[in-house]
């Protein structure tokens, strides 16, 4: 017991001082998590050993995986699963398992072994939905169209190896282990069911729990752990993996209570990541043998090439050719695909199956445990990076540079503008997102944007940044109509010399680069204009999944305009 008591207070230690830590990186470029990981490596029983991975240590990272899957699968709308996307998704799972079973198939090493085939057929397949859902949180991305796309494309990729893990990796008999399945399957179904119907119809139990939610009773807080324990003991008696309980109680909440109850939410974030998820992450870099991972680098990196080869490029297929993610800018579909190629929980359990089974060694499931805990940092480190410095344009700008090298500070300056302002809206549009959520679903969207137009300092920032730039692009056009530009400047080619001629006026090399800095600003203006009404049309689609026909949502976009410019003391029309 002392033992454990120690280990659980450096754990406690550790899950305090990691958020400092991260918080001292700018930008948050590296997840919380990862330091937890790292900690925990170093700290383990292959390092330092001060943190022992006893029964007692063990059963609380159980619980703090049961809550990240919970929280996990609450977050997921059952409905974006059966939708296009949803389909595309699950099509997307079984085509990467299938490369990934050829690959591993006829790779030297792993052909002779069918069962250790299939499982890093497995680990090649899976997303860390449950790891992503902080960094989501951190990075506000949830309720975006990105992360939209991420929890319908993480799902699957989160399910699916965990029911392939029970069909071809149990001792098992298939078909008794469909039987099983099939089992768990209708009771979950008869335990969301059953309260549905009960808060339909008003049953007094059902009020009685609502009623002493806030009180020191906490009735929905411990109905809720009831049924995630219960579900994750269900099946652990029938051999199934625990992810599959803790993902299956998380649906079963969000059926139940469809619209959300925040203030259940907030006291599951409190225990969640409060304390038994850090102690999940520290406890599965404890796992991490340091020495086994240097011994085979190249182990390391070819199942992270792997994974961005099998689970990264179907993704982002699947979005290039969707008909509604289509029109997603190819970035941001990059970041959907680096995203859910982040990968961990599936890859401890999996290989913990496959050294139980003897058919893998411990020094290899170290090395691709090692691996995942590498794509936790990696792949949201390169989707960041995808998702905010693509704004910014860097290919434009480095284009801009080799030209003219000696306005690099002015160049990086306004492309760095262009994506702060991008940021700047993407933020008020998240807000907006949030406030819908926390007032209802009855209140009219286009009231809510407008309140917020009305109290956002971000937001209004942004229009006035955005009506300085149309200001400059009709400045622009009233100039190009009375005198043109040198027709080196207008070509967007190098000055044939300093002291070129224009209307019989010598043109010195200072006022040439003025000319190039004023030209870089009026596109920079018309790109910024174009990026705010195409985002515009998104919020007019988001109007009409929401039941507005095509006229009412561009009614409403207009509408809003008009406010905004009576509020700004401006006339009501605009030339962009």
């Amino acid at each position: 017991m002392p033992t454990d008591l120690i280990s659980l207070s450096i754990i406690a230690l550790v899950a305090a001082a990691c958020p400092i830590a991260a918080k001292l990186i700018p930008n948050k470029l590296i997840p919380e998590t990862v330091f937890l990981l790292i900690a925990g490596a170093l700290l383990g029983p292959y390092m330092a050993g001060v943190v022992q991975l006893s029964d007692s240590v063990d059963l609380l990272a159980d619980l703090g995986l049961a809550f990240l899957f919970l929280l996990a699968g609450y977050e997921i709308n059952p409905k974006s699963l059966t939708g296009s996307q949803g389909k595309r998704g699950l099509i997307t799972w079984f085509v990467s398992f299938g490369v990934a079973f050829l690959v591993m198939r006829f790779i030297p090493g792993f052909s002779g072994n069918r069962f250790e085939v299939i499982a890093m057929a497995i680990a090649l397949t899976t997303t860390a939905l449950g790891t992503l859902m902080p960094i989501l949180k951190e990075r506000e991305l949830t309720g975006t169209r990105v992360g939209e796309s991420i929890l319908t494309y993480g799902t699957w990729g989160e399910l699916c190896p965990v029911l392939a893990m029970a069909l071809l990796l149990s001792s098992r008999a298939e078909w008794k282990t469909v039987l099983i399945l099939a089992g768990f399957v209708a009771l979950c179904v008869a335990v969301a069911v059953v309260p549905a119907k009960a808060k339909k119809t008003g049953h007094r139990l059902f009020r009685f729990l609502t009623a002493n939610a806030d009180t020191t009773s906490q009735t929905m807080m411990r109905v809720t752990v009831l049924l995630l324990v219960g579900l994750i003991t269900l099946s652990a008696v029938f051999h199934l993996d625990i992810v599959l309980g803790a993902f299956a109680a998380g649906f079963v909440l969000r059926y139940v209570i469809p619209e959300g109850d925040h203030s259940l939410e907030t006291k599951l974030d409190g225990v969640a990541y409060g304390f038994l998820i850090p102690v999940f992450f520290v406890v599965s870099g404890a796992k991490i043998d340091l020495m086994a991972v240097f011994a085979q680098p190249m182990l390391l990196i070819g199942f992270i090439a792997m994974l961005l080869l099998i689970r990264a490029v179907p993704i982002f297929v699947a979005l290039s050719t969707g008909k509604d993610t289509r029109d997603v800018s190819s970035h941001n579909r990059l970041t959907v695909a680096l995203y859910c190629t982040t990968a961990l929980p599936i890859i401890v359990a999996v290989t913990s199956v496959a050294v139980s089974a003897q058919a893998m060694t411990q020094e290899t499931a170290s090395v691709l445990v090692a691996a995942g805990a590498v794509t936790v940092f990696l792949m949201p480190l390169l989707a960041s990076i995808t998702y905010r410095v693509a704004d910014a344009r860097p290919l434009e700008a480095v284009k801009e540079i080799r030209e003219n090298p000696r306005d690099i500070g002015s160049i990086l300056r306004e492309h760095v503008e262009l994506e702060r302002l991008l940021a700047r809206q993407e933020a008020a549009a998240r807000l907006a997102s949030k406030q819908r959520r926390l007032e209802g679903q009855d209140a009219r969207w286009e009231d809510l944007a407008f309140r917020l137009q009305r109290s956002s300092a971000r937001k209004r920032l942004l229009d006035e940044a955005l009506d300085l730039a149309a200001q400059e692009i009709a400045a622009k056009r009233a100039a190009a109509s009375s005198e043109e530009l040198p027709a080196a400047v207008a070509a967007e080619k190098p000055a044939p010399s300093p002291a070129a001629t224009r209307e019989g006026e010598n043109l010195t090399a200072e006022d040439y680069r003025a000319r190039r800095r004023e030209e870089r600003r009026r596109r920079l203006a018309q790109r910024a204009v174009r990026e705010y009404h195409r985002r515009l049309d998104e919020i007019g689609r988001a109007a009409e999944r929401m039941g507005a026909s095509p006229e009412e949502a561009l009614r409403i976009i207009e509408d809003l305009e008009r406010r905004e410019d009576e509020d700004a003391g401006r006339p009501a029309s605009r030339e962009h």
